[in-house]
């Protein structure tokens, strides 16, 4: 049990590691060519991070839970970007609460496998709030501060917000379906 925990800290780790590294890759500055690969590098990634939660939710869930979390997420991207749209707001404000929300959600996400226990619901719709603004602020950023030649980056950090907003609609959908 330990050794699996440590394997979820270690796949945490290269993920944040990769995250990081197709960041770089597919900022502005870069040739289109690098930029795509950065993206792809991200969609692997976030590819082999899903593979078990997707797996557990068609094996183990009632067959429409998949189809909820998914149309559940939609549902508030299309929200959010609307707000982004309609208000014309700059979210850049979220930059610092957003920071300090993933480190503390990193904080306990590391004590969560480290002392094997379930962060739970709550931590779960903690974690929607978090990605949802998130999708405000880089929905906000792509409208008003990228540039022509930034569209790969920020399809990838869009995307990014889009997928953990999905995790966890998910890890919520499948929890309310069991009870």
């Amino acid at each position: 049990v330990m050794a699996m925990r440590f394997g979820w800290l270690m796949i945490l780790g290269g993920f944040i590691i990769l995250g990081r590294l197709a960041s770089g890759l597919a900022s502005g500055g870069a040739s289109p060519s690098m930029q795509y690969a950065g993206l792809t590098l991200y969609v692997i990634a976030e590819s082999v991070i899903f593979a078990p939660i997707l797996w557990i939710a068609v094996h183990y869930s009632t067959p429409d839970v998949l189809p909820m979390a998914a149309i559940l997420t939609l549902l508030l991207f299309g929200g959010l970007t609307l707000v982004v749209f309609t208000t014309k707001k700059d979210f850049s404000f979220l930059r610092g609460i957003l920071s300090i929300g993933f480190m503390v959600a990193l904080g306990l996400i590391v004590c969560a496998v480290l002392f094997g226990f379930n962060l739970g619901l709550v931590f779960s719709g903690a974690m929607v709030l978090l990605a949802s603004g998130a999708i405000l602020y880089d929905t906000s950023r792509i409208m008003n501060h990228y540039g022509p030649g930034q569209h790969v980056a920020a399809s990838l950090q869009l995307f990014a917000s889009v997928a953990l907003l999905f995790w966890y609609v998910l890890q919520i959908v499948m929890s309310l379906s069991r009870r």
